[in-house]
């Protein structure tokens, strides 16, 4: 059974069915923004595990012997940086706090360095939605000066052919929506791949998440702030059919949870976007000296 959101004393505009339809277009468009599209899609099964950053390092090496890492990984892993957008009443924060068997986010993707991007850096304009129990992501990779164009100034770019569908649909869902960036995540991750009988199976440790609501282009030279605790990391599995068996037991052998957090949800949360739901990670063991000097 899901967990609703804890009843707190939120304006009725910020309840939620009240808040996806309020100022979010006209409830035909949503719903028949709603239908998924086939092209440039893959699905997979995500299940999520909130772990003391000590104990994940363990948990690396143990699965080290398994599954192969990422090529991107290399020692240290690589930074993921991303711009969500959502209504001016969080729709889609909204979807997920509630747990609705249908939910997307839109989103502008960077991999790297965030402080080496430019114009022409290639980033990816993703809408990841959820059906049920399975996530789907569709993207596509543009010079980052496209995907503002598309998405910020809400014009079509240049593009392939086989490319038109989904760049029409992400226009077609920010005008209906008046989507608008709304908050920033960051972090580091290892990333794993699977090889032989476990092709398809992805396990990744993210740290250092950070995020900020203000100061939305990739490169600002801007402070974020930890928005996951510092001494914890999100380890996430993901498996286009089943997990294994024993990586099953492996988890339940170290007695890990799985848990219901979203970084974006999170960023929404610290920032005071909206109100903290019983899913927010508490920040009492943050150290406030690192929450607003993480670059």
């Amino acid at each position: 059974m899901l967990q609703r959101f804890r009843k707190r004393a939120v304006p009725a505009a910020q309840s939620g069915e009240q808040a996806r339809s309020a100022g979010d277009g006209d409830d035909d468009a949503g719903h028949r923004l709603r239908a998924p599209s086939r092209l440039h899609a893959f699905n997979r099964y995500e299940i999520k595990y909130l772990v003391d950053t000590a104990a994940a390092a363990e948990l690396r090496q143990e699965i080290e012997g398994r599954l192969d890492r990422d090529s991107h990984s290399g020692d240290t892993g690589y930074g993921i940086w991303s711009v969500y957008y959502d209504t001016r009443h969080l729709r889609f924060y909204w979807e997920k706090i509630e747990g609705l068997k249908f939910r997307r986010k839109l989103r502008v993707r960077h991999y790297g360095d965030r402080f080496t991007v430019s114009a022409d850096t290639p980033v990816f304009v993703e809408i990841k939605q959820r059906i049920n129990r399975v996530t789907q992501k569709r993207r596509v990779r543009l010079p980052y000066r496209d995907a503002l164009q598309l998405c910020d100034r809400r014009e079509m770019v240049e593009h392939e052919p086989s490319q038109r569908a989904f760049l029409e649909e992400v226009l077609d869902l920010i005008l209906r929506l008046d989507l608008r960036p709304t908050a920033m995540t960051g972090y580091q991750r290892h990333a794993y791949v699977g090889r032989d009988a476990d092709v398809g199976l992805r396990v990744t440790f993210d740290q250092r998440i950070r995020g900020r609501d203000r100061d939305f282009h990739l490169g600002a030279d801007t402070e974020n702030r930890l928005i996951i605790p510092a001494g914890k990391t999100i380890v996430e599995v993901k498996a286009n059919d089943r997990v294994p068996y024993w990586l099953t037991d492996l988890t339940a052998r170290r007695n890990l949870q799985v848990v219901r957090v979203s970084k974006y949800c999170q960023s929404v949360e610290a920032y005071g976007l909206a109100p903290r739901s019983i899913f927010h990670v508490p920040d009492h063991d943050l150290d406030r000296s690192t929450v607003l000097s993480e670059a």
